[in-house]
């Protein structure tokens, strides 16, 4: 794998969607609509059956990852961006009761998700861990199927394509290394996130771009806002209990609001000690991964799994470092996505690939470099700060207990949105001239750790954590 030369949008980083997983839940959700576009052009009105074939970890995990769920949606046509994440339950338990569904919201087939759906535990492809086949008979006795790979950050790759991302697009600046964004930084004597939205230029305008990057802040936000207000036990079976409600409460000691921006006014009235910070830094994870794990709406940065900490840094940025502005709130996130573009690239954004230090670690890395820029740093100090943050959770195994992306993946966001911050703070302080390790030089590291890794670290619940407590999959 490790595909190369991608054209990779910061809106291909960035997706709205629904939790709890983009490999397992987002990514199969698309690959279930691009089937109905094949399905389409043979006809949805002649369509008689269809069934879903899952493999390797979308099998081992896809039931705590919610991925029998997200086809199902997909296969209705639903639209993650924009589906009602309230309506997810009663919409799945009305098709498990009646053993029907609305194909693309046009033709009522039958569909029974405990035979339709086959969990493959012991077979895999060889692309990818994380395959699905759909099967479509028609009336008439024609048959087709379809292969995806959900390869990670909500990316999806049919059998046969590359790749996964955008159009192909001749970028103004291409960039697949680490070293190729300090060339073009250097030559032209533009910031990361400058030189980053030349490039969107490629798809749209900056108007649209700005919109758009900011309606993803919008989602982050919303998220981490409703989290942090939320108390209760997440769904799944481990009984885990939110924290970042208590969390928030705790904090703001009585202090009152009524909506997003006087919240954050409330937290900056509690000062700004090292303790209390850190404390925010982690409540702000913890609302957007209890979210997650709640099939709330969240935006991959780069996956679900990870989606807490660039949120939390941003957040942090906002609301203790004079950030809230929208144009430093673009910069930030445009920066970001080009750290994550360059690990998709040189690397995986798939935890079935490569363990948690393809999301946790990828996302810290992400967050780590925006932050620095954001703080005045130089090119070569964001770049720095990019591989400090993957340097210290290279080799991190994905394991997630009861296949449900609770334990340990929402504290995980913690630690890894407070590493961004050291890191982007020892970057700042630094002269990266004297730097031995670079970002290239940590990202095939990444990758060469990956392909080493044990299979059973990479999102299986086959080892760490997932096996040391008595909690199978059937009970989750």
């Amino acid at each position: 794998m490790a595909p190369k030369k991608e054209s990779i949008s910061v809106l291909d980083i960035f997706k709205i969607g629904i939790g709890p997983s983009s490999s397992h839940t987002l990514g199969p959700w698309r690959a279930a609509l691009r089937f109905l576009d094949t399905v389409k052009h043979y006809g949805i009105n002649e369509v008689n059956s269809i069934r879903v074939l899952l493999y390797g970890s979308l099998a081992k995990t896809g039931v705590g990852h919610g991925t029998d769920v997200a086809v199902i949606l997909g296969i209705c046509g639903e639209d993650p961006v924009t589906f009602d994440v309230n309506e997810v339950t009663p919409r799945i338990e009305q098709i498990k009761e009646q053993r029907k569904l609305m194909l693309n919201g046009e033709k009522e087939i039958a569909f029974d998700p405990a035979l339709d759906i086959v969990f493959l535990y012991d077979e895999s492809l060889s692309y990818h861990p994380n395959a699905l086949t759909f099967l479509c008979s028609f009336k008439d006795g024609r048959e087709i199927a379809e292969t995806f790979y959900s390869i990670g950050g909500g990316f999806v790759v049919k059998e046969g394509e590359e790749n996964g991302g955008s159009d192909a697009k001749e970028l103004q600046f291409p960039i697949d290394k680490g070293d190729d964004l300090l060339h073009w930084c250097l030559k032209t004597g533009l910031s990361i996130s400058e030189v980053v939205m030349e490039n969107e230029h490629s798809w749209r305008d900056e108007a649209e771009t700005k919109r758009i990057v900011l309606n993803i802040w919008q989602a982050m936000r919303d998220c981490m806002y409703r989290g942090a207000h939320i108390g209760g036990e997440l769904p799944g079976g481990l009984k885990v209990t939110r924290r970042a409600q208590a969390l928030n409460k705790k904090l703001l000691k009585g202090r009152t609001y009524i909506s997003y921006e006087e919240w954050v006014n409330a937290i900056r009235a509690g000062g700004g000690s090292f303790q209390y910070i850190i404390d925010w830094v982690s409540c702000f994870a913890l609302a957007v991964n209890e979210e997650n794990a709640s099939f709330g709406r969240v935006v991959t940065a780069p996956t679900n799994g990870a989606a807490g900490v660039v949120p939390a840094v941003l957040q942090y940025f906002i609301t203790f470092c004079d950030g809230n502005d929208e144009n430093k709130i673009m910069k930030f996130l445009l920066t970001a996505s080009e750290i994550g573009s360059i690990f998709k690239k040189g690397a995986t954004l798939s935890a079935a690939m490569g363990g948690c230090q393809a999301e946790i670690g990828v996302s810290s890395s992400m967050a780590a470099a925006a932050l620095t820029e954001s703080m005045g740093g130089s090119i070569r100090q964001c770049i720095m700060a990019a591989e400090i943050a993957m340097e210290h959770h290279l080799g991190l195994t994905c394991d997630p207990v009861g296949g449900l992306v609770q334990v340990p993946c929402i504290e995980r966001n913690t630690m890894g949105a407070i590493k961004a911050i050291t890191a982007s703070q020892l970057a700042l302080q630094s002269n990266p001239d004297n730097a031995l390790v670079s970002l290239d030089d940590v990202v095939n590291t990444m990758w060469k750790t990956a392909l080493d890794m044990n299979h059973k670290y990479k999102e299986t619940s086959e080892g760490g954590l997932a096996v040391q407590l008595p909690i199978s999959l059937s009970e989750c």
